[in-house]
């Protein structure tokens, strides 16, 4: 089992969940961050005043898989999250050795 993390731009979220469904992945965890890479921030300007924004929005995707299915998650994500421009996003595959769905206490590959 794989966990796939991956952080993309807000506006493409949609895109992304539309491609992994069409792919047959059921469930997804999302939370809205802030960070920065190469982007580095930016400036903004406010009441007529300039002030930088270091940290940017963005979103973060998290879904358990079977080892089969990594791979074309990876490139439904990647495929989907493009823009070309700086600040596409991250993708990383962790290990998940052991998972358990609360409700009915199936583990590992059955849970997720």
């Amino acid at each position: 089992m794989k966990l796939v993390s991956a952080i993309i731009k807000p506006f493409k979220l949609d895109n992304v969940r539309e491609a992994i469904s069409e792919i047959g992945i059921e469930g997804l965890t999302v939370s809205e961050v802030k960070g920065f890479g190469r982007q580095k921030g930016h400036t903004e300007l406010y009441r007529g005043a300039e002030y930088q924004v270091d940290f940017l929005p963005k979103v973060k995707l998290e879904i358990a898989v079977n080892d089969e299915v990594v791979q074309r998650l990876v490139d439904a994500i990647a495929e989907a999250a493009h823009t070309g421009k700086i600040g596409d996003g991250k993708i990383f595959v962790y290990d998940l050795e052991h998972a358990v769905r609360i409700r009915t206490g199936e583990q590992d590959v059955e849970a997720i």
